[in-house]
């Protein structure tokens, strides 16, 4: 790439580079974009042949395994109650 003296340009000059490159890069990010789109429509497409291919056994396993362990979490004791006194009338 061609270096460019950014002090010695223009106004003109450098509005003119700054509309360039502005073009350049929304031409670049259509483009990628078009290409996030057929990946995402690529993922799509697997994702349902994925869930409708998996048992739901393995489906329940994988479900149980994701949920946080009972053991892993400290007990907590139970709170003293106050006894309660009774109003005399």
């Amino acid at each position: 790439m061609q270096k460019v003296d950014l002090d010695s340009m223009s106004i003109d000059d450098l509005a003119a580079l700054r509309d360039q490159a502005s073009e350049k890069l929304a031409d670049k990010i259509a483009v990628r974009q078009r290409e996030l789109a057929a990946e995402m429509e690529k993922l799509a497409a697997l994702g349902k042949t994925a869930k409708a291919s998996a048992p739901k056994k393995d489906m329940r396993e994988i479900k149980e395994a994701l949920k946080p362990q009972e053991a892993s979490r400290p007990q907590e004791a139970p709170k003293p109650q106050a006894p309660k006194a009774d109003k005399a009338a």
